[in-house]
């Protein structure tokens, strides 16, 4: 299996700095800087390329999911949100809220739900991110 990488850089103190990101395969690179990570500022943040990669990494297993259980959907959409707040022990990833929706022909409701936990306890992501709250909202679609 292939390795992954990316690169960041950051240029200065916290609040005042910049810095760039960018994915080993080209796909995306972008700035971020304080503002963009704890205030609403432009740029990216290391919690919504989390997010991206939860997101993608879920829809994914659950599609492999509902295909080897006989149930090739049409779609899955997956919004993943993920908090970083202030605690005592300093800032911190606290919860991430996975919401998917999936047009599946032929399966029940039953069915649908057991395939999307079984992707949220078994995506390598939501597996790499145990130690943080991980909620589920499932929604089957036709």
């Amino acid at each position: 299996m292939p390795v992954r990488n990316a690169e960041a850089r950051w240029e200065g103190d916290l609040p005042n700095g910049k810095g760039t990101m960018r994915f080993g395969g080209g796909a995306f690179e972008g700035q971020y800087s304080f503002s963009s990570r704890f205030e609403d500022g432009a740029g990216t943040n290391p919690e919504e390329l989390i997010a991206a990669a939860h997101a993608g990494c879920f829809s994914m297993a659950l599609s492999n999911g509902l295909a080897k259980a006989g149930f090739t959907p049409t779609r899955v959409d997956t919004t993943a949100n993920v908090h970083l707040d202030k605690t005592d022990a300093g800032f911190g990833i606290t919860k991430i809220e996975l919401r998917t929706e999936a047009e599946v022909p032929g399966i029940d409701e039953a069915q649908f739900r057991e395939q999307a936990d079984t992707a949220k306890a078994n995506c390598p992501v939501s597996k790499a991110l145990a130690a943080v709250d991980i909620t589920l909202d499932a929604k089957l679609v036709s």
